[in-house]
């Protein structure tokens, strides 16, 4: 069992020879990142009026973590309730009271951590970072700075052009998050709601390795998609469960790195990819006429599409960082992190090499149904002992198209996997085409009901009985002579014949059946 401190009323003082490192700088040279020696992507330059320039993104991305409690006081996490009633006497801050660390907050990190393939530090510090703001009633935020819990990693991030990079991770520290402040419930006041306040956040901190919004936009997705299969933060972006901190730079290619500025708090994943957009270019138009880029923190307007000031960006000085005085170093060994390594679900990126091995499927079919982990469980459950291809034609085709139209989820499908799986067997079986079979599925969808008992109950059979199929077509072509004279000329119309056929029988036909006796009659290969 892993011996786990900090524990209430266990003090030291902070040693006077503790000083603050340099600490992760998302955007500042980083000598292990993966992409800093790589050719130059010319498709993801952006054009200026003088020059091409490269943008350089790094991700701070606050991930809420999964738990019940905070990450030091047992108040209620859940989202939703009135304004101050999830608040503790830890939360506010009353004189006295001491932090007690939360084990499932740490457990959630250390199996995030394991997520991201990244190193787990048997042993971390928790600091106060000193900054005064109205929601934050202690006057300090207890994060980690020089030891966090969780440090290098990697996260590979499949593009939609079918490239695939790998983003390096720089660390993973846990944190307490602040209250809200509510601006506009009052017209001269403001108010300070604390149901936030104390929650326990993942800061994953990412190196420079992202080129373009669209990685950037790709890379949160596939983090936020890691989370979700491991339980540890449930990704509502909508919630403020996962929000972003982008740091943006712009070089001409082959250059050091530019002055970063930090956008705060992107709470959507469009929004992400459009704030780097304006960011980059902002500061493209800057140092294209002569100007300088001032370091500093900056907020996204989606709706006048523009980034502006907030503050000048802090050091980590700024913030005299130092250990927290009520928490000692938390302390587990190997067997601890042993045991909840063994707990972990199948990870979205070995999930789609077994759906490509096993079931055939190409890597974009799989990187789509892998997307969620209840996508990925609904496709096993048709795909189990059927065509693993034909199942995830219908999965993405039909059902998630389906589903996409009517804006409803996985969760809320009111065709399962057992229904959908029988539709897939009697096309398999010959018992119905591939239209007789979307019938069926708008009828499933619609009514519900077994796939088998509906096609039986009415009449829903293709017509396999070549005598039929041959009868429909003989009355075809002696009905269009003119036709049959063009089919011979150009084969294509072969499909015209095909249409008619298939109206002619209620679209019943066996398909291939209707091909192979008028390519006979019509005598063409």
């Amino acid at each position: 069992m892993a011996t786990l401190g900090p524990s209430a009323g266990l003090t030291r003082p902070a040693p006077a020879s503790y000083t603050p490192d340099t600490g992760a700088d998302p955007t500042a040279p980083a000598p292990k990142s993966k992409r800093m020696t790589e050719r130059v992507d010319p498709k993801k330059l952006i054009k200026g009026g003088l020059h091409d320039w490269e943008v350089v993104i790094g991700m701070e991305i606050h991930a809420q973590v999964t738990s019940r409690s905070k990450l030091f006081s047992g108040a209620s996490t859940a989202f939703g309730g009135e304004p101050n009633d999830h608040v503790s006497l830890v939360d506010a801050a009353m004189p006295g009271m001491l932090p007690v660390i939360n084990e499932e907050c740490v457990a959630q990190a250390v199996r995030t951590g394991l997520g991201l393939k990244a190193k787990i530090n048997h042993r971390s510090v928790f600091d106060r970072k000193n900054y005064f703001y109205p929601d934050l009633p202690q006057g300090y935020q207890i994060s980690q700075y020089k030891d966090p819990i969780v440090g290098e990693g990697e996260v590979l991030v499949d593009l939609p052009d079918g490239e695939s990079i790998t983003v390096g991770i720089e660390r993973l520290h846990l944190e307490q998050d602040a209250g809200k402040s509510l601006h506009d419930q009052d017209p001269t006041k403001s108010f300070v709601d604390l149901n936030r306040s104390g929650v326990a956040l993942m800061e994953i901190v990412s190196r420079p390795d992202l080129r373009s919004s669209e990685e950037a936009k790709a890379y949160v997705t596939k983090l936020r998609t890691i989370l979700r299969y491991l339980g540890t933060c449930d990704g509502d972006m909508e919630k403020g469960s996962l929000r972003a901190d982008v740091n943006v730079s712009v070089r001409k290619p082959g250059e050091p790195f530019g002055t970063r500025c930090e956008i705060k708090n992107v709470n959507s994943i469009r929004f992400i990819g459009q704030a780097i957009e304006v960011e980059a270019r902002r500061q493209i138009a800057i140092l294209e006429d002569g100007g300088r880029i001032d370091q500093e923190t900056r907020l996204f307007d989606p709706g006048k599409g523009e980034t502006r000031s907030m503050r000048s960006k802090e050091e980590a000085h700024d913030y005299r960082y130092f250990p927290d005085p009520d928490l000692l170093p938390l302390e587990f060994d190997q067997a601890y992190v042993d045991a909840l390594a063994a707990g972990l679900p199948e990870l979205p990126d070995a999930k789609k090499a077994r759906f490509i091995k096993d079931f055939g499927l190409s890597a974009y079919d799989a990187g789509v149904l892998v997307a969620e982990r209840a996508s990925a469980d609904y496709f096993e459950a048709v795909a189990r002992g059927r065509d693993g291809k034909a199942a995830a034609n219908w999965v993405i085709n039909e059902l998630f198209g389906r589903l996409n139209k009517e804006g409803r989820s996985i969760e809320d499908t009111p065709v399962s996997a057992e229904q959908l799986g029988g539709i897939v067997d009697l096309i398999g079986e010959g018992v119905i085409s591939g239209k007789i079979a979307k019938d069926l599925f708008e009828i499933v969808w619609s009514e519900g009901g077994d796939p088998r008992e509906i096609v039986e109950a009415r009449g829903m059979k293709q017509v396999t009985d070549t005598g039929a199929i041959e009868a429909a077509v003989d009355a075809i072509i002696a009905a269009n002579p003119d036709k049959v004279e063009q089919a011979k000329a150009k084969p294509t119309l072969l499909g015209w014949f095909v249409g008619q056929t298939m109206k002619a029988t209620g679209g019943k036909a066996n398909p291939a059946a209707v091909n192979a006796l008028l390519k006979d009659k019509l005598g063409i290969e």
